[in-house]
């Protein structure tokens, strides 16, 4: 088998690239956490964000964060990437227990909510109905920082590769998409204990073009398999083939990721 170089490299430094690493998961989303209320300090409580539902657990340290410290949120959007749909095409109902919606509902929207710091409306999902809507309600005010992962197949929010090559698909737009086999693998065992056949083929995702169009995009990555992600990310060439590839090319983008990721593959330096 031969190794890519990008596979083998045991130094992760890149120029160009704000490249942190923190020892834990519970650190990394603090990190997610800290970076959303500063940002928020920045904006005077303006800020526009597009975020993940997972690393899950950064959710829940925001909201402690945004309570226990005087924190301006009451003008701040939260734009929430994706969410699952189910067999007729419809947002999976928010009482299932792999609803983003439901997730962020009951560990994120409701405890603000309830202490008095936003209201429902500063916290959006696409909706398939009318995806068109989401894009122009982000660029009406723009987006300050898109926080995101990275999927095993290199997809930011439920950007899958393309079949082919396509330069067009860094100007996608929301849209519903099919999920890949590679997706559902790694989906079906981080949320059902590898329940693949229960998992939803399809989501609606926010584009390319509005997570590439943000102020800053700020990616974390805490799964040991990201270890050989991250390198793709960072030295692979920039291609829809690996759509994460394409933080090589923003203006403003920082990768923090765990000291288990920071490690090479286990078998690149044989």
């Amino acid at each position: 088998m031969t190794i890519p170089d990008w596979y083998a490299r045991e130094n992760l430094s890149h120029a160009g690239i704000d490249l942190r690493i923190v020892a834990t998961d519970a650190d990394l989303y603090y990190e997610m956490a800290l970076e959303m209320q500063a940002t928020l300090l920045h904006t005077g409580g303006a800020a526009r964000f597009i975020v993940p539902v997972g690393p899950t657990f950064y959710l829940e340290r925001f909201v402690r964060l945004v309570t226990a410290l005087p924190t301006p949120i009451a003008a701040a959007r939260f734009f929430f990437m994706d969410e699952y749909l189910d067999a007729n095409g419809r947002l999976l109902d928010a009482a299932s227990p792999i609803s983003f919606r439901g997730f962020v509902q009951r560990h994120f929207t409701q405890p603000l909510v309830d202490s008095g710091h936003i209201v429902a409306d500063q916290v959006m999902f696409p909706d398939p109905s009318d995806p068109a809507a989401y894009d122009q309600a982000i660029a009406d005010g723009g987006i300050d920082l898109c926080l995101a992962g990275v999927g095993i197949t290199g997809h930011l929010a439920f950007n899958e590769p393309p079949q082919s090559d396509e330069a067009e698909f860094w100007d996608t737009d929301t849209r519903c998409v099919a999920l890949t086999p590679q997706t559902l693998a790694i989906n079906a065992n981080t949320a059902l204990g590898g329940a693949i056949d229960v998992l939803p083929r399809h989501a609606i995702t926010v584009g390319m073009r509005q997570i590439l169009a943000a102020q800053k995009l700020s990616i974390y990555l805490n799964r040991p398999w990201q270890r050989a992600v991250v390198r793709r990310m960072l030295y692979g060439p920039v291609s829809p083939a690996f759509p994460a590839s394409k933080v090589q090319q923003h203006h403003h983008a920082t990768v923090t990721l765990t000291r288990i990721v920071a490690e090479p593959p286990q078998f690149a330096l044989k």
